[in-house]
């Protein structure tokens, strides 16, 4: 029988015991045992309450926000908070980037089901500018910004550049929506603390799972009546689940575990960032991340890349990253994600270990 590739790459994978980039899969029994500790004697939630409820008052709290609704998938938060915002603005435009997730990523959901259209202030692989932002050539009534911006890099606007921006579209009129999927880690290139942050906008959706480790799910906080709203609509879209308790518990477990760490993890990608800017023909972008996320760019093809990340696992249980996608003629991307696993690695660790995935990609 052949062998599954991915089942070879988890079995690689874990196998490891140096991991750069990335955690390691965890198993359902690990999922379940970051669960220790927690209080798990008491009620759980019925169409909310329980760890639900206290988790999106932790959420709005830790946003600086007056109320927040717990959503099981971050598609459904991010359709139901534009939504609503149509309804509020009386307007169905919705300003975004064409690389947002929201775009390229849930399959049209916002235009489909929320009869919303997109507009684009600029189609650049960066950040908006608050020119494009107030110039742009059409009336709209929410703007969604995606902190950071993923697909080109996680990008990050700079501070004055990003209360820029949001000035921009109040000056249409329009509403602003932080798409903060990664938001938590976001604050600690700007300096400031999430509070600071969240109330440039008039709502925010942060997910549970992306940075904290949670199961599944997303938390959208904003002004009391809006969350209202969306608790509306989240039913509607059939997101009011009987039981979720399990990925309510293992966010709260993540709040506790990976914030205080964030600091750290941001701070070390600069070093890793730098080490692997050392290899032959590497491209790291941004050269500074901007987060504790950042992207690779090696000489490809991608599935020779690949296969050298699992012979160097197999061979020296040693797993630098992972999923390389070729993106350019000759070039292959792999993202980078520098978490407690990476703050083991010294930059001199980290040159050792893309030489030799070098080597092992050489097909000479």
């Amino acid at each position: 029988m052949t062998e599954d590739p991915a089942d070879r790459r988890r079995r690689a994978q874990r196998g490891c015991d140096r991991i750069l980039s990335a955690h390691r899969t965890p198993t359902m029994r690990e999922q379940l045992a970051l669960l220790d500790g927690l209080d798990l004697d008491g009620w759980p939630d019925f169409y909310g309450g329980g760890p639900v409820a206290e988790l999106e008052r932790r959420v709005a709290e830790l946003l600086g926000k007056p109320a927040a609704v717990f959503f099981p998938t971050g598609t459904m938060a991010q359709q139901v908070a534009l939504r609503c915002w149509a309804e509020r603005t009386g307007s169905p435009v919705v300003a975004l980037h064409p690389l947002s997730h929201v775009e390229a990523y849930e399959r049209g959901a916002y235009e489909s089901l929320s009869d919303l259209r997109g507009v684009f202030p600029t189609r650049e692989p960066r950040q908006p500018t608050a020119a494009e932002v107030r110039d742009l050539d059409e009336p709209y009534g929410t703007l969604l910004v995606e902190l950071p911006l993923r697909e080109p890099g996680f990008l990050l606007p700079g501070w004055d550049e990003l209360t820029e921006v949001v000035e921009a579209a109040r000056s249409r009129g329009a509403r602003v929506h932080f798409d903060g999927a990664r938001l938590w880690e976001s604050v600690h290139h700007w300096g400031v603390d999430l509070p600071t942050v969240a109330a440039l906008a008039d709502s925010v959706y942060v997910s549970l799972y992306k940075t904290l480790g949670g199961l599944a799910g997303a938390v959208v906080a904003g002004p009391a009546d809006f969350v209202a709203q969306a608790r509306a609509w989240r039913h509607r879209y059939g997101g009011n689940l009987f039981q979720q308790w399990p990925s309510a518990l293992t966010a709260l477990a993540g709040l506790d575990r990976e914030l205080p760490r964030l600091p750290g993890y941001v701070a070390h990608a600069k070093v890793v960032a730098a080490a692997l800017a050392q290899l032959p023909g590497a491209v790291v972008h941004p050269a500074v991340p901007h987060t504790h996320q950042f992207q690779l760019w090696l000489p490809g093809p991608a599935d020779r890349l690949n296969e050298a990340v699992i012979a160097l696992a197999e061979q020296r249980k040693t797993w630098l990253c992972g999923g390389f996608a070729d993106r350019a003629p000759g070039r292959a991307m792999a993202e980078i994600t520098v978490a407690a696993p990476a703050l083991e690695w010294s930059a001199d660790d980290v040159v050792e270990a893309g030489l030799a995935l070098l080597a092992l990609a050489d097909p000479a």
